[in-house]
């Protein structure tokens, strides 16, 4: 299942390594549309606003993960390029070790800090003590989430989208028989819906390390692998510290927003909560697209085939730009009905949680091609061993969406709206800054 992309069709080759990856995300976010959903239909606008703002802060904790995962995949896959099987397993070794590290110190702070953490996101007083249970429940998925996502950007790595996929298809499943069992079946609240999300991410997490260490013998290490390698390390670190930091910023910009939102009341935290997730759903395949852009440059940045980079620059930004326009024409057309399958009721709040949420979506929905090309860009600077371009790029963009955010926010006539229009201005600056440094340092080689 391995794919080498250092030969072949570039287009069909980007698209067949990218499909199965826009899927896996796509059932990740179905999944968790679903958590909103239910949460939403059968437990209220309190329990919506408290998995909402725990939803934030969870993708804050894990970004960092994901972003040491991803940077650890990144030198894997230049080292699978270059052909050199020795340097790879000492990178998966090393990788393994020092990310479980950082999992198992993460986990312990996260449970000691809780009552700080709801306080610094100003949550309302009705709503902390069920975000306080949820998060006490899903904290418990941390590790599970660690071994999903190393192993898959293990085998995403090697031209393995495939096997990702099945492993969170299964999960996604699972979540949604459990999300509806516990929560509604067993009446079991905010922590149930937190339950199926933990136990489906275990079984994900487990899965596809025994996947991995069953049935792909190329990566399986040994013992004279097994060898803490100052080299390695720093290479590394080189990569991973940086991919996380530019995914740490990014959440945390996120998460300040999030806490600006709060300051609003519950009904814009539930219309911000489901909206986000349409919004997530809506723009993750040119995500997925930009992950397997990266893979694809990496392989041949290891390979030394600067024409082939090159020739897929002009294919992934053709078919991130016709996306995007299809994909905003689609939301800005069906927010109001989007937002209707996920609040119900004819009360005053529930009207005014979709007019919210429908201003928010309109808003973003018209700017996607933004978002698309800063994916490709950080794609691209994580390949060529430039993550510290891609931790610029996303400074930028949620520096100006933050600063944006609460400037334009405290003013009467703009309020929430100024959080919204924030967003997409800080896509297009970051665009202009990653293609000027492109075009600057890298244009006529």
């Amino acid at each position: 299942m391995q794919q080498d992309m250092t030969k072949g069709p570039i287009t069909a080759g980007l698209i067949r390594f990218a499909v199965p990856l826009m899927i896996g995300n796509l059932l990740q976010q179905f999944y968790n549309i679903a958590d909103t959903w239910i949460v939403g239909r059968f437990l209220g606008a309190d329990a919506l606003a408290a998995v909402g703002s725990s939803y934030t802060l969870m993708v804050f904790l894990t970004s960092i993960l994901l972003g040491l995962c991803m940077g650890s995949g990144a030198v894997c896959s230049i080292h699978f390029g270059g052909k050199d099987e020795k340097r790879l397993k000492s990178c998966i070794f090393v990788s393994f070790v020092m990310i479980a590290g950082v999992t198992a110190v993460m986990n312990v702070l996260v449970y000691a800090g809780l009552g700080g953490l709801i306080r610094i996101l100003q949550v309302p007083g009705a709503v902390a003590p069920l975000m306080r249970d949820y998060l006490r429940v899903i904290f418990m998925g941390i590790a599970a989430s660690f071994l999903y996502n190393y192993f898959a950007s293990l085998l995403r790595a090697v031209g393995n989208s495939v096997t990702p996929l099945i492993f969170l298809g299964v999960s996604s499943v699972l979540n949604i028989v459990l999300d509806l069992w516990f929560v509604q079946g067993f009446g079991w609240g905010v922590e149930g819906a937190a339950a199926a999300t933990v136990l489906s991410q275990y079984v994900s997490g487990l899965g596809i390390l025994a996947y991995t260490f069953f049935r792909c013998p190329g990566l399986r290490i040994r013992r004279e692998h097994m060898v803490w390698k100052a080299e390695t390390l720093k290479e590394i670190m080189g990569m991973s510290f940086l991919t996380c930091v530019q995914q740490s910023v990014m959440n945390l910009g996120i998460l300040m927003v999030q806490g600006l939102v709060n300051s609003f009341g519950t009904v814009v935290m539930a219309a911000f909560a489901v909206a986000v997730k349409i919004d997530s759903f809506a723009y993750m395949p040119v995500q997925d697209f930009g992950n397997a852009f990266s893979t694809y440059v990496a392989q041949n940045y290891g390979a030394g085939r600067e024409d082939r980079i090159r020739a897929g620059i002009r294919s992934a930004a053709a078919a991130v730009l016709v996306f995007c326009c299809c994909i905003s024409l689609g939301v800005c057309l069906s927010a109001r009905p989007l937002m209707g399958l996920f609040v119900s009721g004819e009360e005053a709040q529930a009207a005014e949680i979709v007019e919210t949420g429908v201003h928010y979506l309109r808003i973003e929905g018209a700017c996607y091609v933004g978002i698309g090309v800063l994916f490709l860009l950080y794609g691209f600077y994580r390949a060529v061993r430039r993550p510290g371009m891609s931790v610029v790029l996303t400074v930028i963009s949620l520096g100006t969406r933050v600063a944006l955010a609460y400037l334009l926010s405290a003013v009467p006539w703009i309020g929430v709206t100024g959080i919204w229009a924030a967003v997409p201005v800080g896509w297009a600056l970051a665009d202009m800054a990653g293609i000027g440094y492109y075009l600057c340092k890298y244009r006529g080689k």
